[in-house]
């Protein structure tokens, strides 16, 4: 997988957009705000994903091309290197769960106003 599909994959998820917060390229992509995945434009072979705890843990020890994501939280962050050898399916339960991590922490009046939101995150 790379970045433009990546991209493309992440602002298919509703109500997600896109902006360079931190500087010129430091990609992110929010939820109603809240950022859930992360591509610096001078390393776009790394992807950085929320993840929770225990499954972040679990995936460093799975694959090669996960590890603590790199000046995040390395808890809840993972950073994927998208030039390994990840099945394209696989980053995307990543994305999607990701995206979920953050859903779950929407208030709920954002959740009563954008059921399309936890349709996916679930």
């Amino acid at each position: 997988m790379n970045i433009e599909t990546v991209r493309d994959y992440c602002l298919g998820l509703p109500l997600v957009t896109e902006d360079f917060p931190f500087d010129e390229t430091t990609l992110t992509f929010r939820l109603l705000g809240k950022i859930f995945a992360v591509v610096d434009l001078d390393r776009p072979q790394w992807l950085t994903l929320k993840c929770d705890p225990e499954r972040a843990i679990e995936l460093r020890e799975e694959h090669a091309e996960i590890e603590g994501a790199w000046h995040w939280n390395k808890k809840y962050w993972n950073q994927i290197d998208l030039s390994g050898s990840l099945p394209d399916a696989l980053t995307e339960r990543l994305i999607r769960h990701s995206y979920a991590e953050v859903a779950r922490k929407l208030t709920r009046r954002e959740r009563a106003e954008h059921p399309e939101v936890i349709a996916v995150a679930e």
